[in-house]
């Protein structure tokens, strides 16, 4: 595989220039958060570069599975704050119900898989967890948000039906279901479209580090249905851990 330089990224950087002239131009106010944006990207990743590079080299298992759960906090976090509630009471049960989907997945797709030896190998662990963990994360938040809306917006049809003997879980049901629709249908919609439409990231990058075809499609059919699997156990888990703080004692709403 070719190497890409620093002079390309450079030249590649400076076609951003005329995106930011025509939004100036149409004053579309995003051009500071752009160049902030860029900016940011291109230093967090070159620090990742540099120390993943020593985890690889290091693959302790200690370390391993310590740096992916501090992503998991990062995400927990990410997804606790774009809630409505309080945020202390819902960071530890965002990340139990985060943490424990993902760690399973990763853990069962390196052993029964790809069969691996060591299933806390650095490689393998830390990048098929951030792929997992990256799409649970968007998906998080727009079911999460979309939980949220429904209900703020439904708040007398959910005490009304409260009133005639439902239970909680009852009253929510049809919004878990938007939450749980919205969060899945992104990656529902790309399984569908896959190899027609696009070449997903993954595919592309190992047939261009060298792989064969066929063995790159295989790799990206396992990921995208644990991507799947990960994103519908864990909006489900998040959706039903938040509605703990929606009812207080009483079972009467309190947000």
């Amino acid at each position: 595989m070719s190497n890409i330089s620093y002079l390309g990224i450079f030249y590649l950087s400076l076609l951003i220039i005329p995106t930011l002239y025509v939004n100036h131009l149409l004053n579309v106010k995003m051009n500071k958060r752009i160049i902030i944006s860029v900016t940011r990207m291109i230093i967090q990743l070159s620090l990742v570069g540099v120390y993943l590079q020593y985890i690889f080299d290091l693959n302790n298992n200690f370390l391993n599975v310590t740096y992916i759960i501090i992503m998991m906090l990062v995400a927990s976090v990410s997804i606790t704050n774009s809630t409505p509630l309080k945020k202390k009471k819902l960071y530890f049960p965002i990340f139990l119900s985060m943490a424990l989907p993902n760690l399973f997945m990763v853990l069962f797709f390196n052993k029964m898989v790809i069969n691996l030896n060591n299933i806390f190998d650095a490689r393998y662990i830390i990048t098929i967890g951030g792929m997992l963990l990256g799409n649970v994360l968007s998906g998080d938040i727009v079911g999460i948000n979309s939980f949220f809306k429904d209900i703020d917006e439904n708040k007398n049809v959910i005490n009304f039906d409260l009133a005639l003997g439902a239970t909680q879980v009852q009253s929510i049901k049809p919004y878990v279901k938007n939450a749980l629709t919205a969060s899945i249908t992104p990656t529902v919609s790309s399984m569908a479209t896959i190899g027609l439409v696009a070449l997903p990231g993954m595919m592309t990058g190992q047939i261009l580090g060298g792989s064969v075809p066929l063995e790159a499609i295989m790799y990206q059919i396992a990921i995208m249905i644990a991507i799947y699997v990960t994103r519908y156990i864990n909006i489900l888990s998040s959706v039903y851990v938040s509605n703990k703080y929606i009812f207080d004692k009483k079972g009467q709403m309190c947000c």
